[in-house]
């Protein structure tokens, strides 16, 4: 009886280490696909999330302008540039309506 268990057990432990990466790649790419965003996502971005965005990409522009000397002298402006004013004009202007 104790043989037989271990024999079930091994088995069942070898065909588990086997299936399961074959699952989780099955996971990724079922999450990796993306539907088409429907009419009301279109139209919450358009009237409340891209106006904000603009919102931000001004005062982050502004923030930019006020700290630039402080980020010149500590060698970073590039990084300051990019995270205050690049990639909120990308969040605004460049995505596709709807894809949050």
């Amino acid at each position: 009886m104790y043989k037989i268990f271990k024999k079930c057990t091994v088995f069942f432990t070898i065909a588990a280490m086997l299936i399961i990466p074959l699952g989780s790649e099955a996971l990724a790419r079922t999450g990796m696909e993306q539907s088409p965003p429907d009419a009301g996502a279109m139209v919450a971005d358009f009237v409340l999330v891209r106006p904000l965005g603009l919102v931000a990409l001004v005062a982050g522009f502004t923030v930019f302008v006020l700290s630039s000397p402080f980020s010149a002298l500590g060698g970073n402006i590039h990084t300051a540039w990019d995270k205050m004013a690049a990639d909120p004009a990308k969040f605004t202007f460049t995505r596709p309506l709807g894809v949050f």
